[in-house]
C-alpha cells in the first residue's frame, strides 16, 4: 500500500545548524570590518548576525524541548513548545535586529561620520553573501520535499514547522540585508557622502521589522491552534471513504501540534457492529490504519454518533411518546 505523507517530516535541525555556523562566521568578519571601516550599515549587519546566532540557539532549545514525553500536566505532549521559542526569536529579530539597526541609522543620519576602508566592508559583505547563500541552500534542501509544487510564500503560510519557517525567513532577510548594505556602502564610496551608509542601516532595520512581523503573525496562528492544511484533510477523507465505506463522516477537526497532528473524528456507522466490543475493535482498526497512512497523526479522538436527521427523528418519537 502506498503511504502518503502530508506535512513536513524534515527535522529542521540541519537547517538550524547550517544557519548557526554561517552566522557565527559572518558575525565575526562583520565585526572586524565595522571596527576598521566605521560603517554603520556594517555594524547593523554585525548586530543582526549575532542576534541570528542567539536565535538559532533558542530554536535548538525549542526543538529539543518539543521532544519531551507527554505528562499529566501536558497530556498531548510538548510539541507546541517549539512555537513559543520561534515566536521569541521573531520578537528578538524585531527588536535586537530591526529596531536597533533603525536606531543606529537614525543616529548616524543626525551625526554622519565618514566610512574608512570601504573596500574592506565590500569584501566582507561579498563573503557574507556566499555564507548566507550556503545557509539558505541548506534550509531549502530541508524543505524541498514538503513544497509539493507550492510557492515559497504559500509554504510559509501553510507550514507547521515554525523553526524552519524562522530559519528560512532569517536567511532571506540576511541576504537582502547584505545586498542593501553592499549597495549603500558602494553609494557612499562613489559619492563620498556618509549619509548613504546611515540610510542603509535604516532600510535594513525596516526590512528586519517587516519580516519579523510576518513570522510572528504566522507563529501566533500556530500557537492559537491552526488546523492542518487542506491537502491533508482532503487526503484523509478520501482515504476513509475508500478504505472504510461503512463510515459516514459527520465532523472532522484537525490541529497542528508541533511536528504532530491531533485528529478528532465524529462518524456514523452505516452498518453498526453487533456488539460494543466489536465497535471498539473496529474503531481501533480505523485508528491504526490512519496512523500507518498518515504518520504525522499522533493523537486520534474518535466519536461514533448518529446523523442530525436521526437525532431529530428520535426526538420527535420521544415527544410523541410523552
Amino acid at each position: 500500500m502506498q503511504i502518503f505523507i502530508f506535512g513536513e517530516m524534515a527535522s529542521g535541525s540541519k537547517a538550524v545548524l547550517y544557519a548557526l555556523a554561517a552566522n557565527a562566521g559572518i558575525a565575526l568578519t562583520k565585526t572586524v570590518a565595522a571596527f576598521i571601516t566605521g560603517s554603520t550599515s556594517m555594524a547593523a549587519e554585525a548586530i543582526h548576525s549575532y542576534a541570528d546566532c542567539g536565535n538559532q540557539i533558542l530554536l535548538l532549545i525549542g526543538m529539543k524541548s518539543a521532544k519531551a514525553p507527554a505528562s499529566d500536566l501536558h497530556p498531548l505532549g510538548y510539541g507546541k513548545v517549539s512555537y513559543f521559542w520561534s515566536f521569541l526569536v521573531a520578537l528578538l529579530l524585531f527588536s535586537v535586529g530591526g529596531l536597533f539597526s533603525a536606531y543606529e541609522g537614525i543616529h548616524k543620519l543626525l551625526s554622519p561620520t565618514p566610512v574608512s576602508h570601504p573596500w574592506i566592508a565590500i569584501a566582507v559583505l561579498g563573503a557574507g553573501v556566499l555564507l548566507e547563500s550556503f545557509s539558505l541552500y541548506g534550509a531549502m534542501r530541508e524543505i524541498r520535499g514538503t513544497l509539493r509544487n507550492r510557492s515559497l510564500y504559500r509554504w510559509f503560510k501553510d507550514t507547521r514547522q515554525s523553526e524552519l519557517m524562522v530559519v528560512v525567513g532569517e536567511d532571506i532577510a540576511a541576504l537582502l540585508g547584505l545586498a542593501i548594505a553592499l549597495l549603500f556602502v558602494l553609494l557612499t564610496l562613489v559619492t563620498g557622502n556618509a549619509i548613504f551608509d546611515a540610510v542603509g542601516s535604516v532600510v535594513i532595520g525596516a526590512l528586519l521589522i517587516v519580516i519579523a512581523t510576518m513570522m510572528a503573525t504566522e507563529i501566533k496562528s500556530l500557537i492559537i491552534g491552526e488546523s492542518a492544511e487542506d491537502e491533508f484533510k482532503n487526503g484523509l477523507m478520501a482515504f476513509l471513504g475508500k478504505e472504510f465505506p461503512q463510515l459516514e463522516l459527520l465532523n472532522l477537526i484537525t490541529q497542528n501540534h508541533g511536528a504532530d497532528i491531533v485528529l478528532a473524528i465524529k462518524a456514523r456507522f452505516r452498518r453498526w457492529p453487533a456488539t460494543a466490543l466489536k465497535l471498539v475493535d473496529e474503531i481501533n482498526e480505523i485508528e491504526r490504519a490512519i496512523r500507518i497512512e498518515f504518520p504525522a497523526v499522533r493523537f486520534i479522538f474518535f466519536e461514533p454518533d448518529i446523523s442530525k436527521t436521526e437525532k431529530l427523528r428520535r426526538a420527535k418519537r420521544k415527544g410523541r411518546g410523552k
